[in-house]
């Protein structure tokens, strides 16, 4: 048998009824989104985990091994040098100690500019090895006496690597300076980070 309840009565256990119904709505709304907020959470806190960082400030004096040299036969001077140096690094960081090669391509038009770019490739001597990309800008102003001076200024960055150097990650200014002979010097700084 089905009992109505009707007038001011009726009003008040209907308002209960849908009160009780909005909280249980509420609670299980509220429930749900705990559920799907921890997992979210523990997946941000992982990702937030900051990776190791050191400054880094190295130089390497590097001397050529290998030279190809393509002239340009139109009066303009212009060349493009491929060449691999070698040198040992020095300074602040976890390159200190490692020898150091280049594969570089300098494309030049001497007293106008030029492009050079690359890699270093880092060998710790217990064999961890980093790849480093690199790229100047050559831009010749006038120097002493009246001769160009050469300013070779650029950025780094970490490609990969393996060993102590395997999740390594950073970037930072490249600048290129004359050494004795045909041996240049490589200078680099900025910030490495090692992944925990």
């Amino acid at each position: 048998m089905t009992r109505t309840v009707s007038g001011r009565k009726g009003r008040r256990i209907m308002r209960r009824g849908l009160v009780c119904q909005r909280t249980k709505l509420t609670f299980r709304l509220a429930a749900a989104s705990v559920l799907f907020l921890v997992p979210m959470i523990a997946v941000q806190l992982a990702v937030a985990v900051p990776a190791v960082a050191a400054p880094a400030k190295i130089e390497a004096v590097m001397t050529p091994k290998e030279q190809i040299r393509l002239e340009f036969a139109d009066g303009s001077k212009h060349f493009v040098s491929m060449v691999r140096r070698e040198g040992k690094a020095v300074g602040e960081g976890i390159f200190s100690g490692a020898s150091v090669t280049e594969y570089g391509v300098h494309d030049i038009t001497p007293g106008v500019g030029g492009d050079p770019r690359g890699y270093l490739v880092f060998t710790a001597p217990e064999g961890g090895i980093a790849y480093v990309k690199w790229q100047v800008r050559a831009v010749f102003v006038p120097g002493p006496e009246g001769k160009p001076m050469l300013l070779d200024n650029g950025y780094w960055e970490v490609t990969g690597g393996t060993g102590k150097f395997g999740k390594l990650s950073g970037a930072g200014t490249l600048h290129i300076k004359p050494a004795p002979g045909t041996d240049r010097r490589f200078i680099l700084e900025g910030e490495l980070f090692t992944a925990p």
